[in-house]
């Protein structure tokens, strides 16, 4: 997906606020915190746009995620008002490194049209999907408790 900006005046963009690009544009920020964090469960909040200028700011914070021993992912989306394939490789990267430790990374609180997006890209057969974060949650919390009764 490709999208062209122009000069735009400056707004926020959630508590991320904004990032200020080259003389006169102002690109839409993203900003990404780590809300919660119990034994390999993590739960990660994003705000803001998620495209080329910013997907390493996400992808890094899911790094450090990964490398701290947390490989059950969830990752707020309800503060994201846009992602491209880039936002998009990020999250797939994570995923996969959270997998290789038996992880995986969920997506809560996605828009209609992300929704789309991962439907159309067939990443929701990769991805799981949630309506909010206590959904995902819960069946982080169930499959642990299935493997270890």
């Amino acid at each position: 997906m490709l999208r062209c900006r122009d000069t735009a005046p400056e707004r926020a963009t959630g508590p991320g606020g904004t990032v200020t690009g080259g003389v006169g544009e102002t690109l839409p920020g993203v900003r990404v915190s780590v809300v919660r964090t119990h034994g390999e469960l993590a739960v990660v909040a994003v705000w803001g746009e998620i495209d080329l200028n910013t997907a390493d700011t996400l992808r890094s914070v899911l790094h450090e995620v990964d490398a701290a021993g947390h490989h059950q992912v969830v990752v707020d989306f309800s503060g994201v008002s846009f992602c491209d394939a880039t936002g998009l490789g990020a999250l797939v990267a994570a995923h996969n490194r959270a997998g290789e430790h038996g992880g995986a990374l969920r997506l809560a609180g996605l828009r209609p049209a992300q929704r789309r997006l991962l439907h159309i890209s067939g990443l929701h057969r990769v991805l799981a999907l949630h309506d909010n974060v206590t959904d995902a949650v819960a069946q982080v919390r169930s499959a642990a408790t299935k493997a270890f009764p």
